[in-house]
Formats: C-alpha cells, structure tokens, sequence
C-alpha cells in the first residue's frame, strides 16, 4: 500500500485524530488527491463524506469548491456544516445560491457558517444580501444583516438604516455596527 492509501484509509479509519493528520498531509497532495476525495464525497457513509469535505476544503481547486457547494445540500446536517465551513476558506460566488439557501436553516450553525461563507465572498454577494435582508426568514434575515455590516458595502446602508427600528436588539446591533464600521455612525433612541 502506498503512502497516499494508507493515508485515505487514516482519514475514513474513524479515528477523529488520526483522520485530521491524515487531512493535512492529504491536502498537500493537491489536485492528485482530489479523484479519491470526491468519491469519498459521494460516499453512502456520512463520516467519510464529512472527511472528504474537511480534506477538500483545504485543497484550492475548482472541483472542491463545486463539491462542497453540492454538499450544502446532503441529508446530514454536520456534512453540510463542514461544507459551509469548507466554502469560507474557499470563497466563489457560484456558492451564493445554496449559500443563502443554508443561511434560513433552522440550525443556527448552519445559518452562522453559511454567512461567514457569504462574507468572504464579499461584495459580489451583497446584493443577494440584502434581498434576503427584505424578504428573507428571521434568521436568514438577522444572519444576512450581520453579513452586510462585515463586508461593510456602501451599498448596505440604506437596508442597514432600515432594519434599525425592528425590535430585535441583535438585528439592530449588527446594522449598528455596520454603519459604524462604515463611518455613518449614528445616535438612535427608541421613542
């Protein structure tokens, strides 16, 4: 068995440590290593799915990245946490759609990853943002605010304005920042 085997049998041998290193010294293959890893991506086995993804993530490439977007949308929620993760470190505006889907999750890690994921695809992605901001569900919306408020786009500011006098403190906090941040910093007292 060659030393590349052995280490995709360390990283689906479900030993978390032991799989980790395996990750790393995967990823240091690069594109050589992307044929097993995608078909570990499709594996019935949701740990392998979940190593592959995490392995993926660190090899820059655009089938990683078409990967991991595909698995925003797997059956199991911690495979598609690690692919929220996975697409921070690898940001592409082609993720925005499934992106933002994950962003109305009812699993707030889920929502709090798919927005990092958005924020460091940056001011291609502020649009959508702020569509979502207008019509979105309550935690797409407050997640798509934070979003907005860290790529700081002078674009955000009138929908950052907007969501102010909302009665949720975390919405207002996160456009309060945002303008802050954009040096359109303000006093608001509630009546």
């Amino acid at each position: 068995m060659s030393a590349f085997d052995s280490l995709i049998q360390q990283l689906i041998g479900g030993e978390d440590e032991t799989a980790e290193q395996a990750a790393l010294a995967l990823a240091k293959f690069g594109e050589q290593a992307l044929p097993p890893l995608l078909e570990l991506a499709q594996s019935a086995d949701r740990d392998q799915r979940w190593w592959a993804l995490r392995t993926l993530a660190q090899i820059p490439s655009p089938r990683s990245k078409a990967a991991l977007i595909e698995a925003l949308r797997d059956p199991d929620i911690n495979v598609r946490q690690c692919a929220a993760l996975g697409l921070r470190h690898q940001p592409t505006f082609d993720a925005v759609p499934s992106l933002l889907e994950a962003l109305a999750s009812s699993d707030k890690l889920l929502s709090r990853l798919a927005a990092d994921a958005l924020i460091a695809v940056g001011h291609q992605a502020v649009p959508d943002l702020i569509l979502t901001v207008q019509n979105g569900n309550p935690t797409a919306r407050l997640e798509a605010v934070r979003a907005l408020a860290l790529i700081g786009d002078p674009r955000a500011i009138p929908i950052l304005y907007s969501v102010l006098g909302e009665e949720s403190t975390f919405m207002e906090y996160w456009a309060t920042e945002g303008l802050d941040r954009m040096g359109v910093g303000i006093t608001y007292v509630k009546p």
